[in-house]
């Protein structure tokens, strides 16, 4: 990528490794600070409760935005967070671009740990990116997080995908197999909840296994502590899936 990404190392033996894409207008560092310093209601971070994790954080490339006329920290360029299907054609360049740049991040990572211990995700357009990556990347992955977010090209995804159930490499492992775990406040002012509700929904459609949170407070962000406490809940059933895996 071109923006070197920002890594949090684990401390011990590596057993898995998290991406996480910041939101628009924001750039990796400052995302990873403000994100691994959430609490869970017993207090400790996601880096105490997960020491053995390495946290991967991208950052996107400086675009031109069409609506503000100005250079901007995004992954791909829009007009309008509310409707996203407006001039919606000015979103492809960037997505493209983006999802082959997150797709080698997430090999390079394979080199160093098993895709079914890998977890990706992000916050809003981050996690609009991520969730491309994943549908269209055609590697199953160990989990997906997203937040306060919705799913660009939803028209498209739903007609395309429902015609092939079972996006894979090699025929055996399933993109759509990977779990999932979305969340959204009610008093998100960026993104509406009906955006994320719509993207639970259309994962659903397509047979994926979704945890949808919705919670009252929060704001464009993550909710603390119940939000953090949900997170950490959700990496333990994907390390726990892994582990039966493993067995079998």
């Amino acid at each position: 990528m071109e923006n070197a990404a920002h890594i949090v190392a684990p401390c011990g033996n590596h057993t898995q490794t998290i991406i996480l894409l910041h939101g628009r207008d924001s750039i990796a560092s400052e995302f990873a600070e403000e994100f691994l310093e959430s609490q869970a209601s017993d207090d400790r971070t996601l880096p105490e409760i997960f020491p053995t994790t390495r946290w991967v954080f991208p950052t996107s490339k400086i675009r031109n935005s069409a609506r503000f006329g100005a250079p901007m920290s995004q992954w791909f360029d829009m007009w309008s967070v509310e409707n996203h299907l407006e001039k919606n054609e000015i979103q492809i360049d960037g997505l493209r671009e983006s999802v082959k740049e997150i797709l080698d991040l997430i090999r390079t990572e394979a080199v160093l740990i098993s895709p079914d211990r890998i977890i990706l995700g992000g916050i809003s357009q981050g996690c609009a990116t991520a969730i491309h990556t994943l549908l269209y990347g055609g590697i199953r992955l160990g989990g997906f997080i997203g937040l306060s977010s919705w799913l660009p090209f939803e028209p498209e995804i739903t007609t395309t995908m429902a015609d092939n159930m079972a996006w894979s490499i090699d025929g055996s492992t399933f993109v759509l197999e990977t779990p999932v775990f979305l969340s959204h406040s009610r008093d998100d002012d960026i993104i509406p909840i009906a955006n994320g509700k719509k993207l639970s929904t259309t994962l659903e459609k397509l047979e994926m296994v979704v945890s949808w949170k919705q919670y009252e407070d929060g704001g464009h962000w993550v909710n603390e502590p119940q939000g953090v406490d949900d997170i950490v809940s959700f990496i333990h059933s994907c390390r726990r899936v892994q582990l039966d895996e493993e067995v079998i």
